[in-house]
């Protein structure tokens, strides 16, 4: 809940849909196994997975890259949501169409 709190503060329209399948829902995504986290988002046509950092989200909605999503493989310490560091260091990673099986699309704290 703590992301989704933080995205609305950035001021998205956030909707959430509980569900105790959430295995079903990451692969309906296309998201790949080794970059699931906690929670699958839906933006603007991309996937969004875990806690991925709003200067990564805002990069993706302007770019409008040809690529699946992007994601923020478990739960990295710092990551939105999850302390909010914003000198966290960790990856955000681009996954399918153009980024194949996955490319670097972000780098947080740098």
């Amino acid at each position: 809940g703590a992301w989704v709190a933080l995205a609305r503060e950035e001021g998205y329209d956030i909707e959430v849909t509980d569900t105790p399948d959430l295995t079903s829902t990451k692969q309906e995504a296309d998201v790949p196994a080794d970059m699931w986290a906690c929670h699958t988002a839906m933006i603007e046509g991309y996937v969004v997975e875990g806690h991925v950092p709003f200067a990564a989200l805002a990069k993706i909605l302007e770019e409008r890259p040809k690529i699946t999503g992007i994601a923020v493989p478990g739960m990295p310490h710092g990551s939105p949501g999850m302390g909010n560091d914003p000198t966290a260091r960790y990856d955000v990673i681009a996954f399918g169409g153009d980024a194949g099986e996955g490319e670097v699309f972000y780098r947080a704290g740098l």
